[in-house]
């Protein structure tokens, strides 16, 4: 596992400096929290004050706040940390059993405007940046302008609008259809056959507006097909994809349950496993090799083979897939974590209830990895796959203002992480001793 240089507190506890001939500022709000985490230090710390203006922390010192600190709020008891990081998001859509027949029912309008529901429940379930890895349409870029504008509540978004797959694969939308509906989907729709098409696909993402790539180059558990796990993309498919992907300074996200298709994407260059179920030693081997990033998304493999035993939630196709791959993925991360793979923090919201997200930690800790490390898993770990470690996952000096607060101690109970009681995203408070404050009520 590779971590970022750890901080001593000397060097955390600074304000950020004020240059001569800047324009007058805020007024500035101090945070007083029982226990501020310091995932970077990998420590917890006693109480400390943050300052926060302009949308950035100003100043972070141990104790109460002091003179000129500005307005205070009061976070007794409570645990400080940085807003949470979910790698691995579909926040334009949410499981359902009528999910396989609404598509036919509803315009791209109906998922955009329940999008800004989810959004906003994940914003205050403490998750103040996503990772938004495949929509229907590209209706999430619409969604992540939104918010930026400041029109809807959410998570600061990080989107790679429809994912980019293989014909009859994964992310085939058509997958299920009738003949005279499927048609042949092709690169404008992220349908590829080969490298040239790759190009086209990664190209036309470009124009349409997206933060990263997303490709499926194995089987999954929710489309209309037999195999959840078999490659679906060739080597020379997906180092095109990759290519083409970093030409723009793109990341790519490889959605892999099987270990061949992992093995494919980890030597074409991704720079992120999905899920990952099926990796084997080998796969982990060479994923430590390259750098590869892990997301696991435990929760959402056990809620689908959780949904698989309720008869008619999914096609019966589906359902298999469910069960088979549900019951291993826990396992296969806690393997990962042993085997020294580098872990984010992700789960797949959508596949469950958004605003779940939380529920992650908990299974994490059960596969074996300790609390402060799913922790840095959802904070600087997430930071450094998106590129944004000089921005987010930390409370330092210059940082965005992205705080979150639970009740206690979540090193003692991770059980904590889904009782998130303060949220503060960019200096704007949007939730405060539990509850919605007005930027986010109805």
């Amino acid at each position: 596992m590779s971590l970022r240089p750890v901080p001593v507190l000397a060097a955390l506890l600074v304000a950020a400096p004020v240059l001569a001939g800047d324009p007058p500022t805020q007024a500035a709000t101090a945070l007083h929290c029982a226990h501020l985490l310091d995932p970077a230090a990998g420590k917890l710390l006693g109480e400390t004050t943050v300052v926060v203006r302009e949308g950035r922390i100003q100043a972070i010192h141990a104790g109460a706040p002091a003179g000129g600190d500005g307005r205070v709020l009061e976070l007794a008891g409570q645990t400080c940390l940085p807003g949470l990081i979910d790698a691995h998001t579909h926040l334009t859509s949410e499981t359902s059993p009528t999910g396989y027949t609404d598509q036919f029912r509803w315009n791209t309008a109906d998922y955009a405007i329940r999008s800004t529901v989810y959004a906003r429940r994940t914003l205050l379930a403490g998750f103040t940046t996503v990772r938004n890895l495949g929509d229907n349409a590209n209706e999430s870029i619409a969604l992540r302008n939104a918010i930026d504008a400041g029109v809807v509540p959410g998570p600061r978004i990080f989107t790679a609008g429809v994912p980019i797959g293989s014909t009859g694969g994964h992310a085939d939308p058509t997958d299920g259809y009738r003949q005279d509906l499927a048609g042949d989907p092709g690169p404008r729709v992220g349908i590829i056959n080969s490298p040239a098409d790759a190009w086209k696909a990664v190209r036309q993402h470009y124009k349409d507006g997206v933060d990263l790539i997303k490709i499926m180059p194995s089987g999954g558990v929710l489309d209309e097909s037999a195999s959840a796990d078999n490659p679906q993309m060739t080597l020379e498919e997906i180092k095109a994809v990759v290519a083409a992907a970093h030409d723009y300074g793109f990341t790519v996200a490889a959605h892999a349950h099987g270990a061949e298709a992992i093995r494919r994407a980890v030597l074409a260059g991704v720079d992120s496993i999905e899920h990952g179920t099926f990796m084997d030693d080998a796969d982990m081997k060479l994923m430590k090799e390259h750098g590869t990033w892990y997301v696991p998304t435990i929760i959402a493999g056990k809620y689908v083979q959780q949904m698989a035993g309720t008869p008619g939630y999914y096609p019966p196709q589906v359902a298999a897939k469910a069960r088979q791959v549900g019951p291993i993925i826990q396992a296969t991360a806690g393997r990962a974590y042993k085997a020294g793979v580098k872990i984010a923090f992700g789960t797949d919201a959508s596949v469950y209830p958004h605003g779940q997200n939380a529920k992650e930690f908990e299974y994490m800790v059960q596969a074996g990895m300790p609390p402060m490390f799913v922790l840095q898993a959802a904070t600087t770990h997430a930071a450094e796959l998106l590129r944004k470690a000089d921005q987010l996952g930390q409370i330092q000096p210059g940082r965005l203002a992205d705080v979150i607060a639970v009740p206690g101690d979540p090193l003692q109970d991770i059980t904590a992480m889904q009782r998130v009681s303060f949220v503060m995203k960019g200096g704007t408070v949007y939730k405060q001793d539990g509850k919605p404050t007005p930027a986010v009520s109805p």
